[in-house]
Order: structure tokens, then sequence, then C-alpha cells
């Protein structure tokens, strides 16, 4: 009996608390090596001081709060430095993050890089002047579809921080003299979307890469003011630089906007030019063959000069090609595909858009699977020819992973698309 008491004192008394033995410092050391968000969430849940490390060691939160919520946020997650305070869009009768909201962001994240404020519809200029007063150390801003905000607010981002990242999607009161402000301040800038910024025009555009060139992702998309003078300033000052370029619907833009591309920019790896109606076989050509190692993603649907020559070559040439979209190109016939067996590489195509193409037929889509091993995804909406029971019948058999859209509506696969065209 004695023999077992005193084995068990000792056992208590070599028993070791964590948190005893272990500093601050220490436990932070093993949080940061928890790479996935689950992992950290069950690091702060085992006591009062873990969930003290986690919280002050946060970097990232994506929360829908008002100002009171978001001054407790600020107290507790002392070193966040990218806050998500998007609004969804199916919710449109909700305004989301308001001026008084932003004041407190600006007075309480110090720290913050990152912000996003998508569909805040009740977001104005006084918050974004608010923002600019406040965060100094402000790299990406994101507030599309923030309709309310104005050139002026604008201007106080980009005077008040050292911008990378601008997204500006769906402001429409947004116009060149924004783009000015951003060429004499954010000489750091990389990223810039203007989707439906319909003020934008070339002149803008040669006026902000005058001042910013080192430009990566540009889009201005639905820009109808915008043509082939504005794409050329473009591609000339930022052509060491530029790896997106996004032109959709942007009906001005002819051959000189693609021929320019071209000859400046050999590292572009997407581009969207859907809807451009009046670019033509040759210009095409000559980007493919000055951008085929890099170009990895492009979308040229409703380009209705597109031929089998250009498809052709797009398809034999673009080793790195991993998303191709030519939907209603009505002249593409089979022919465009039997070039690509002989293009001495194993084709890295994954998804493809061939709907409304009603010259395409079942030959054409085998001679596309022969050669795409990789393909993930095939839309033929509207394709006459292609259909599921004449597939089935010529025998064709689709790799295993392949999503094939027959008819309906556009499926979920369809959205994944579009975040990369």
């Amino acid at each position: 009996m004695a023999t077992s008491s005193s084995s068990s004192s000792s056992s208590s008394e070599n028993r070791i608390c964590i948190n005893e033995r272990l500093t601050d410092d220490e436990l932070g050391a093993i949080l940061s090596k928890l790479e996935c968000d689950k992992d950290k969430e069950g690091f702060g849940l085992v006591c009062k001081r873990w969930l003290y490390l986690q919280s002050t060691e946060r970097k990232k939160l994506c929360a829908r709060a008002g100002p009171l919520m978001l001054q407790k946020m600020a107290d507790r997650f002392t070193h966040l430095i990218e806050l998500d305070l998007s609004q969804s869009s199916s919710r449109s009768f909700f305004p989301g993050v308001t001026d008084s909201d932003l004041s407190v962001v600006a007075s309480a994240f110090g720290c913050l890089h990152i912000l996003k404020l998508q569909n805040c519809k009740g977001v104005t200029d006084v918050g974004m002047v608010a923002l600019a007063n406040g965060l100094p150390h402000l790299q990406s801003l994101d507030v599309s579809y923030c309709r309310k905000i104005t050139d002026r607010g604008l201007e106080a981002i980009a005077k008040g921080c050292n911008l990378r990242s601008l997204h500006l999607e769906g402001c429409k009161f947004v116009t060149d003299k924004l783009l000015q402000a951003l060429a004499e301040n954010c000489l750091n800038l990389e990223e810039l979307g203007l989707l439906g910024c319909i003020k934008i025009t070339d002149m803008g555009l040669a006026v902000l890469v005058d001042g910013c060139r080192q430009i990566k992702s540009l889009d201005v998309s639905k820009c109808s003011n915008v043509g082939d003078a504005g794409v050329s300033c473009v591609s000339k000052a930022c052509s060491s630089y530029l790896m997106t370029f996004k032109l959709l619907d942007c009906h001005k833009i002819g051959d000189g906007s693609i021929f320019s591309l071209a000859q400046s920019c050999k590292n572009l790896e997407i581009l969207v030019i859907g809807g451009c109606r009046n670019i033509s076989d040759e210009s095409l050509k000559s980007l493919v063959l000055a951008c085929n190692h890099s170009l990895k993603f492009l979308r040229m649907d409703w380009c209705l000069n597109v031929s089998d020559t250009t498809l052709g070559c797009v398809l034999s040439q673009c080793g790195s090609l991993e998303a191709l979209d030519i939907g209603c190109c009505e002249e593409v016939t089979d022919g465009a595909f039997r070039k690509i067996g002989s293009a001495g590489f194993e084709s890295r195509l994954k998804f493809l858009r061939v709907s409304n193409c009603p010259k395409i037929t079942v030959s054409g889509i085998e001679m596309l699977l022969d050669s795409c091993k990789s393909l993930e995804y095939l839309d033929v909406r509207s394709c006459p020819n292609v259909t599921e029971a004449s597939c089935y019948q010529a025998g064709l058999r689709f790799p295993d992973c392949c999503k094939v859209n027959f008819t309906g509506s556009l499926s979920q696969l369809d959205a994944l698309v579009d975040v990369f065209l």
C-alpha cells in the first residue's frame, strides 16, 4: 500500500503543465506551424490563454458586423492584416457596411493591408476619406459594386494609401480623373479592375500607365469608350509586367490592339477578348505566335472572324493553354482540331467551350479527345451536330473526370470557368 501511494505521489509531482513550461512566444511559434484554419480554431479552444494567442496572431477575418462589434473585433484581433466585410450580391435590399462602420475600421484596424467591401451599397465617399486618413498601410481595396462611390473618395484613397490592387467593378461614377490620381500617387499599382466603368477612356488609360508601369492585371471589360489607342498605350508601357488583360465587350477594340499586345507583351497569360467582333484572323495568329509559351486562358467567344486557321494555331502552338472559349464562333469547323495531334506536346487543355458552333460535329470532338487527355469540362450546348445521343452512337469516351454540358442552363462548373476567363 505504501509503495502504491508513493508511486502515485511521485507520478503527480512529475506531471508537466504545458502552460507553465512554454512562453507566449513558443506557443505562438507552434500556432504558426498550423496551416489549416480549422486547426487554428481548435488551438483557441484549449484554454483562455491559447484563445488569446490565437486571436492576436490571426491575420485574416471575414465578418458581418456593425460599429460596436467591429470595435470588439479590433480589440481581440490586434494583428489583423486582411478584413472582408463584403455583402452578398443576392441580398440587394441590405446595404451592408456603412460609412460609420468604415470610420471604426479606419481608427481600430491600423495594421490592415487588405480590405474587401464588395456590394456594400451604403458606402459613400465619406467612408473612403475615413479609410484614406486611417489606413496608411492599405495595399489592396475592393469596392466593387459600391455604386455611390465617386472620384472624390477614391482620389483620397490614392493619396493616402500605397495601393497595389484596386477593384472598382460596377462603379459607374469613376472617370479618367481617378486614373490620373493613381498615376501620380500609386506607382506600385499591380492590379486594377474597371469592369463596367463606362466613363473610362483611352486618354485615361494613357495617363494611368504614364505613372503606373508595373501593372500585371488590368480589366477594362464593358468599358465602351476604350479602343485601340488605350490598349496600345498599356501594352507598350507595361510590356514587361502585364500578364492578365480583360477586354470583354469592348466593341472599339480591333486589330491594332492585338498587334500591339503581340509586339510588346510576351508574358501574357490570360486574355479576354470575347465580344470584340472587329478582330481578324491575322492579328490573332500574330498574338498566338508571340505568346505561345505563356498563354494559359483565352476567351474569344463572339469573335466572329475566328476561323479554323486561328483556332488550329491556338491549339497547336500554345503548349500551356488550360482554358479556351470559342463560343458563337460560327465559322469554326472540325478542321480546327486536326493539327492538335501533331503539336509535338501533350495538351494541358482542361476547359473548353464550343457552344453555339453549328459547324462542329462529333468527328471534331473525337479528334479533340484523342489529344486532350486532361479535359475536365466541355461545353457543347447549342451545337446541333454534337448531342449526347450522337456522341454515344459514335462511341466517344470522355475522360472519367470530364463534365460534358450538352443542354440546359449554365452549370456550377461554368461559374468556375468564369473565374479564369
